[in-house]
């Protein structure tokens, strides 16, 4: 049975800046927080662990001393640190999705990857999703994310989804997500600004007027209400002080946190909150949801599949396969023997001369 009510926390929380064990620490303490307050359901910002790389536009000599540092500080799916976080969440009872720098676990790869990492209320971690475009000079920084990871899980407070910052205007994926039945939304944001005539040129956020300019304010709201989903914003804040003690070649300070909660009707019912640490709670309804779809169902009355449809593939990428997986992927599926009998119908032969011809193409 699926709660009737819930409640959703995102954790707007500096990390120790490339420092995996106090992060890792701090990434404790939270969850011990966010469970004595009756969380359901907590979400870091985005590459919280052990945070985003603001300083991606420096010299690249520093570039790639700093890159060695975030592989040395960041996770992997087989990270011991991750059983601790696991014990913390099965002591806390809620769900956790945590925004983190992954490392890659194939043999061979040190590369990094933006990814999100889904933690159940026993402290299992469920599955994950990397980021399928980093944004402009992210692509510096980490790889492409498998296609396999755009996906949705169940839980007992509803099908939870979520994608990674401009992912959030992704038309293509935020439909894919709608279409497996997505019902809590996890967005995940580097912070928060003021935008100046486009992308390109931004500024940290210094007071609520921002959301004037933040593409990231209207975004949430419409995607909450487009979809009929609970959405949890989860937006980064780093204090300058944490900014200048990894890097003086800081050339996108935007950590201004910015975190907020909106209901399936797009009602902000919690923040943003600027430039603090802060836990922002709200307690959602499912009801909410239903007023919203008697309305507006994404998924039902308000569709036309027969004239707009989405294909979303569903693959893992890798490295090598081998020669009998081409040649499965390759060969046609045999016929029944109900359709073997058609065709020899059909064509005015044999059974037994139809079944040689299958037979020659798949030696083939």
């Amino acid at each position: 049975m699926v709660a009737e009510t819930f409640t959703a926390a995102a954790a707007q929380v500096e990390p120790v800046y490339h420092d995996k064990e106090a992060t890792l620490e701090k990434t404790c303490q939270w969850i011990e927080r966010a469970g004595t307050r009756d969380v359901d359901v907590l979400v870091f910002p985005e590459t919280y662990f052990p945070g985003y790389p603001y300083w991606r536009g420096c010299s690249i000599s520093r570039w790639s001393e700093l890159v060695v540092e975030l592989q040395k500080n960041s996770l992997s799916v087989g990270d011991d640190a991750l059983e601790i976080i696991g014990e913390t969440i099965d002591e806390a009872n809620l769900h956790v999705v945590l925004g983190t720098n992954e490392l890659s676990e194939r043999p061979g790869s040190e590369t990094l990857y933006n990814s999100l990492f889904y933690f159940d209320r026993s402290g299992e971690l469920v599955r994950r999703h990397r980021k399928l475009m980093p944004t402009h000079g992210e692509r510096a920084i980490w790889g492409r994310g498998d296609p396999s990871t755009l996906d949705t899980h169940d839980t007992d407070i509803g099908r939870m989804g979520g994608l990674i910052c401009y992912e959030n205007h992704m038309t293509l994926s935020k439909g894919a997500l709608a279409a497996m039945g997505e019902e809590i939304h996890p967005a995940v944001w580097h912070g928060f600004w003021e935008q100046h005539g486009h992308p390109g040129n931004k500024t940290k956020a210094t007071d609520r007027e921002a959301i004037e300019t933040c593409d990231q304010y209207p975004a949430m709201r419409q995607y909450a209400f487009e979809t009929q989903s609970f959405v949890i914003s989860s937006s980064a804040y780093v204090s300058d002080e944490m900014l200048d003690s990894v890097s003086e070649e800081v050339g996108l300070n935007i950590a201004a946190g910015g975190s907020m909660l909106v209901n399936p009707a797009g009602i902000v019912k919690a923040g943003p909150v600027l430039n603090e640490e802060a836990l922002l709670t709200a307690e959602f309804d499912r009801d909410e949801r239903r007023a919203t779809k008697a309305y507006f169902d994404a998924m039902g009355h308000y569709t036309r599949w027969d004239a707009v449809n989405l294909n979303v593939r569903n693959t893992d990428l890798e490295p090598l396969e081998s020669d009998d997986a081409r040649v499965d992927r390759a060969s046609p599926a045999a016929p029944s023997p109900a359709a073997i009998e058609e065709i020899a119908t059909e064509h005015d032969l044999s059974i037994e001369t139809v079944e040689s011809v299958v037979d020659s193409i798949h030696s083939r």
